[in-house]
């Protein structure tokens, strides 16, 4: 499928490779100025503050890295699943510190990034078995991870503007 930018003709591969690519910028940029109890306001009970979608993107590209060269390296192997919030419970998402995950999801993400646009185009035809979503080729795998990242960049501006609001009740709120 042909895309057009601005008068330069991309392939939907190439443009997803792009969105994969930028995926650590649209991070640092929307986490730029978070800190102290901003990083830790959850919007509704059981919701996830910055610092806990932080931590849980960059374990995610953690277990990208054995995936992709998985799916690359073998034939139809085996993903395994894994439990978000186990991991966010059992590795201390709330008691890390924001710039580690950050630069680990950058290093990780810029990585996989360099990994998959030196492949050929039939490389992103290979598959993987994903024991919860089925059979998944490596461009499934590249879309889904482009995807996670804007969403949950979404998901970050939306918890900033809600902990705003917040201050600004408790702020207008007078004091009794």
């Amino acid at each position: 499928m042909i895309l057009n930018y601005n008068g330069i003709q991309v392939s939907e591969l190439q443009e997803l490779l792009e969105r994969f690519r930028r995926g650590a910028e649209l991070l640092a940029v929307v986490t730029t100025g978070a800190a102290g109890p901003e990083l830790d306001f959850a919007p509704a009970e059981g919701k996830w503050g910055v610092r806990m979608i932080v931590c849980h993107l960059a374990d995610v590209e953690a277990v990208n890295v054995m995936r992709f060269r998985q799916m690359i390296a073998e034939e139809n192997p085996t993903l395994v699943p894994f439990d978000q919030d186990r991991w966010a419970t059992n590795l201390d998402y709330k008691k890390r510190k924001i710039s580690q995950p950050i630069e680990t999801f950058r290093r990780l993400r810029g990585e996989n990034y360099e990994l998959l646009h030196e492949q050929p185009e039939a490389v992103f035809a290979r598959t993987g078995n994903h024991l919860e979503r089925g059979q998944m080729t490596v461009l499934d795998m590249l879309r889904l991870h482009a995807e996670h990242v804007e969403k949950h960049v979404r998901q970050i501006q939306a918890v900033r503007a809600a902990y705003k609001e917040h201050r600004a009740k408790l702020a207008a709120t007078p004091a009794t």
